[in-house]
């Protein structure tokens, strides 16, 4: 049998990459989904900083008809 590269392992008749270890563990998608749901729920009950709706126009654009 040929000899197995260094950063590699024989499983059966297979050659295998060593696992390698993880600084971070990564976040799985329902945490990515999840943090999103709680974004768009926060939104939904307090606003993201939503301005005041301006007040009417104390002038009408259009004139209104005199009562007589």
């Amino acid at each position: 049998m040929a000899k197995v590269p260094d950063g590699f392992h024989q499983v059966r008749a297979h050659i295998r990459r060593n696992p390698r270890p993880r600084s971070a563990k990564r976040m799985s998608g329902w945490m990515i989904a999840g943090l999103f749901a709680g974004a768009w729920l926060w939104g939904q009950v307090f606003g993201f900083g939503t301005a005041a709706p301006a007040p009417a126009d104390p002038n009408p654009a259009v004139s209104a008809p005199v009562d007589r």
